[in-house]
């Protein structure tokens, strides 16, 4: 299948697409630039696959969780191009798109998966490999630091950056098991279009209103009596 992917759940502006089993990409820094960039670099990795819109056969993109605005910019324009190919969509959590691209990295099997959630909390899940897809070791959350669930054994790959916001108070809590830690790595399109495509070849894919985002957490900011 021809597909498009679309991540902006971080400060990345990210895009992928696949012609058959070739798979083009890009990953830029955004800096809430995503709404600016994003239709732009669609055209640029669609014309790298030499492929029009119009042959794009489903959309997927990163569903959550992650920064509020970027994950409605993902699902409002999978929504509109969608809508306008009348093709079906697929939304892939982003800490699990984490633990892929790291996968991709490190050939790790066993990937803790946190990105930082401001506000004094982190985004976590944990993943193993089990063959070709992931087994959910630890569903996503919203936790404090102090609080995420400890994984059983060692060998576990720290990834996001989760780890860079809250290093020491992460490795006070995970440090038994967790050996290795890659905070610089992220979610990207590439990630998420990898582990779409078998859920579109299984005939998976959702209506395009179905591309909603996913948060787990229902506000942006503290009021001034709690940062007090």
């Amino acid at each position: 299948m021809n597909l498009l992917a679309i991540d902006t759940s971080t400060d990345f502006c990210s895009v992928a697409a696949c012609r058959g089993e070739t798979l083009f990409s890009r990953h830029e820094p955004a800096v809430q630039r995503q709404a600016e960039m994003i239709l732009g670099m669609v055209d640029a990795v669609l014309a790298g696959a030499g492929l029009e819109i119009a042959q794009i056969e489903g959309i997927a993109y990163g569903a959550g969780p992650g920064s509020f605005t970027g994950l409605r910019i993902a699902a409002g324009v999978t929504q509109g191009l969608a809508l306008a190919r009348r093709v079906g969509v697929v939304g892939i959590g982003t800490l699990l798109a984490l633990a892929e691209e790291a996968a991709a990295e490190t050939a790790s099997g066993r990937i803790i998966s946190c990105l930082d959630a401001h506000m004094g909390e982190v985004y976590h899940a944990a993943y193993r490999r089990a063959g070709a897809g992931w087994e959910e070791v630890s569903a996503p959350g919203l936790y404090q630091p102090e609080a995420v669930p400890v994984m059983a054994g060692g060998e576990w790959t720290g990834c996001g950056d989760g780890f860079a916001a809250y290093r020491e108070r992460l490795a006070a809590r995970l440090g038994g098991c967790v050996s290795a830690v890659r905070s610089g790595t992220g979610p990207t399109a590439r990630a998420v279009l990898r582990l779409a495509m078998p859920r579109f070849a299984a005939g998976e894919a959702m209506d395009a209103a179905a591309a909603v985002p996913v948060y787990l957490r229902d506000k942006v900011a503290l009021k001034t009596s709690e940062r007090e």
